[in-house]
């Protein structure tokens, strides 16, 4: 028997929360299936299954709470009541999760309608990272060298002036160390740490959840209206849902060279900024500057929020190149929920694929701006590749 559980069925990005509120709107009968994707070929060991599915089967019994629900309502003005009174009876089915086992591999499909399936994938990746150290008996940082790491890292963050947020949930060590992290960040008046995607944590400590899509989003419209529609769709639906709120949209699901084809001068000055998620961030600063400029907007007054595989060394150059250039603010994840003495899990969980009406299903790709982060069936990527015009 292990102890690794969730309590909080807000215990999830908050990207999660408004994409499902989305998806709820605008395809309620959707059915997809998303698929656990082992990139660091990590060993699981025996039983690794088992206790899993005992994780997974506890979920069930996680409940909005009338605590949680008035501060989704205060919070977030943008979801509107009837979502938050469907999210007040969703429950977590963990018939739609089929966990098996071969030796040290381990395979995680998730199945079912895309409004209920959604918030399956963060938790998952947080449960089998606790799990794996758990039953690895692999001994952390004490608590008290977790937190002195985190304050320095804010303390540096501070010095450089940069505004910062905890994206770390999807590869925690555990939720123990999670905690710990959002007590140090929330422990001094002056940080310039300004809220956490986890929106648990969010409420917990009093500060903003912070998220808007990801990548299944667009990865969604691409299986339902074609590659070359894939981007605008998105952001049109988005448009249509949130009116101008949650306006950060991510460039990379398809390229961002393809993206800003398709981010005219509507969506540049509809939302706020963009996120940066994969290739060289200094290139994509070039781009998206040039891009504002480009249809006459100030890039002063949009920002870049960076958030792949952050350190501390990484967020100085970036903001040593960007400054006085455009603004910029950060996510930085496994650096501060998962820098504990041991070596972070490499492992995400993606959508695979969108039932068509006929029953057939139609497998999803992203061609994010690092090749090694191609996802997804290898004909369908060759398929994409050709449609936009993508070259290797």
């Amino acid at each position: 028997m292990n102890d690794v559980r969730l309590n909080s069925i807000l215990d999830n990005d908050f990207y999660k929360i408004t994409m499902q509120n989305a998806v709820v709107k605008l395809f309620p009968s959707s059915i997809v299936k998303y698929e656990f994707i082992n990139r660091g070929k990590h060993h699981f060991p025996e039983g690794f299954d088992v206790a899993l599915r005992e994780a997974v089967n506890k979920m069930a019994e996680l409940k909005l709470t009338k605590d949680e629900k008035k501060f989704m309502a205060r919070t977030c003005p943008y979801i509107d009541l009837p979502y938050l009174d469907f999210l007040e009876g969703y429950h977590y089915d963990p018939s739609e999760v089929k966990i098996r086992q071969e030796g040290g591999d381990l395979s995680v499909i998730v199945e079912g309608l895309w409004y209920r399936t959604i918030l399956w994938e963060v938790p998952l990746l947080a449960l089998i990272s606790e799990l794996h150290y758990e039953m690895n008996h692999m001994e952390r940082d004490a608590n008290e060298v977790v937190m002195s790491k985190t304050l320095e890292k804010a303390d540096s963050l501070g010095r450089l002036g940069v505004t910062f947020a905890e994206f770390g949930t999807r590869r925690r060590h555990s939720y123990k160390v999670q905690n710990l992290v959002m007590e140090a960040l929330t422990q001094k008046k002056d940080s310039t740490f300004i809220g956490s995607s986890n929106v648990h944590f969010a409420m917990k400590y009093g500060v903003k959840p912070i998220g808007t899509h990801a990548h299944e989003w667009f990865m969604f419209h691409a299986a339902e209206y074609g590659f070359k529609m894939a981007n605008e769709m998105a952001l049109e639906h988005w448009v249509d849902v949130y009116r101008g709120d949650l306006g950060v949209a991510l460039s990379d699901t398809y390229t961002t060279d393809v993206f800003f084809q398709q981010f005219d001068k509507k969506f540049a000055k509809l939302f706020d900024g963009v996120r940066h998620d994969s290739g060289d961030a200094l290139e994509f600063a070039d781009k998206t500057i040039a891009h504002y400029q480009k249809n006459g907007i100030n890039p002063m007054f949009k920002y870049i929020i960076f958030s792949d595989a952050l350190n501390l060394e990484k967020v100085e150059e970036i903001t040593n190149y960007c400054r006085g250039k455009i603004g910029i603010s950060f996510g930085i994840g496994t650096n501060l929920t998962n820098d504990v003495g041991l070596k972070p899990m490499n492992i995400v969980m993606k959508l695979i694929g969108v039932q068509a009406p006929n029953k057939e299903w139609i497998p999803t790709v992203k061609l994010s701006d690092e090749h090694g982060k191609y996802t997804g069936d290898p004909k369908m990527i060759e398929l994409a590749k050709e449609f936009l015009r993508i070259k290797d």
